[in-house]
């Protein structure tokens, strides 16, 4: 597959709060006050963004800066992720996935996960992947510092994935329609569906793990279980497998086409009215398809 060349999408770097370093330890209770406050100066700085409202995302990113950047919720993150706290969340793609069968396979599937925190999670551990990570702030050596949204363009077969994770990405991504692109991105770096592999495992690739809070689906004014289904059909996914925990949504999106080349809009439009909801929401325009290759 040569991909078409691409206008640049707008990095998710500038959305990103300043980094600073630290090197203290937290406990469980520290790290998760720590990750809430994150989100909590995080939105506001976005919504103080939208309003063009310059001295106060000046303000809030100071404050964030104050916490230790996101260097350090990274950090809190990884804590979380922590075998011993059962957070690791790529263990539930390894228990949707035929893992004896791909035990058999002569060459490891590869696999690009966005947003890596760790090169010691359990698909990095199982040996059945031909591992990527990538990050906008690297915590390893093993994970390339790199924006997704600024990832070249494969230009071989042999650059393009089996599978991606997003795990707890989109919802970092500061725009809706950013999010909605980032997911058609990701159809540029998957084989093609004619190219899955063959046996048992076939039928489970390609394909995209997502890993979004539970409060972007089941709390948003904008978007729900539903609608995600919506999109991700619109893009050329069919949902495999899907978990719910307390806090967090799993899915698991067999690619089974590629988008129309004319994307129809994919609009914000109010679902669930409620003072106490969020404004989740991912979306697309019909320019979107030009900003990025498809194949």
């Amino acid at each position: 597959m040569v991909s078409k060349k691409p206008s640049r999408a707008k990095s998710l770097a500038s959305s990103r709060p300043p980094t600073v370093k630290s090197s203290r330890s937290m406990s469980r209770k520290a790290s998760r006050a720590l990750i809430n406050t994150h989100h909590q100066l995080d939105k506001q700085r976005r919504q103080a963004a939208a309003k063009n409202d310059k001295k106060a995302v000046e303000q809030i990113s100071e404050e964030i800066a104050k916490l230790g950047g996101i260097d350090r919720y990274q950090k809190a993150s990884l804590q979380g992720q922590s075998v011993d706290r059962g957070g690791d969340t790529s263990k539930v793609l390894l228990e949707w996935l035929p893992v004896t069968e791909l035990k058999k396979r002569d060459r490891p599937l590869r696999m690009l996960e966005v947003g890596a925190l760790s090169t010691r999670n359990a698909c990095s551990t199982s040996r059945l992947f031909d591992m990527q990570h990538i990050d906008l702030n690297s915590q390893e050596p093993g994970i390339k510092q790199q924006d997704f949204m600024d990832r070249p363009l494969p230009k071989q077969e042999t650059e393009l994935f089996d599978i991606i994770s997003l795990s707890l990405v989109l919802n970092f991504v500061p725009e809706a329609e950013g999010r909605g692109q980032m997911l058609l991105r990701t159809l540029s770096f998957l084989r093609d569906t004619s190219e899955a592999p063959s046996g048992a495992a076939g039928k489970f690739f390609p394909s995209l793990f997502v890993v979004l809070p539970r409060s972007c689906v089941q709390n948003s004014r904008y978007f729900t279980d539903d609608r995600f289904d919506e999109l991700m059909t619109v893009l050329g996914y069919t949902r495999m497998k899907t978990k719910m925990t307390q806090k967090l949504t799993y899915s698991l999106w067999l690619r089974v086409g590629s988008a129309p080349k004319k994307l129809p809009i994919f609009s914000k439009k109010e679902l669930n009215p409620g003072r106490t909801r969020n404004n989740f929401v991912m979306t697309l325009n019909s320019s979107s398809s030009q900003s990025v290759s498809i194949g």
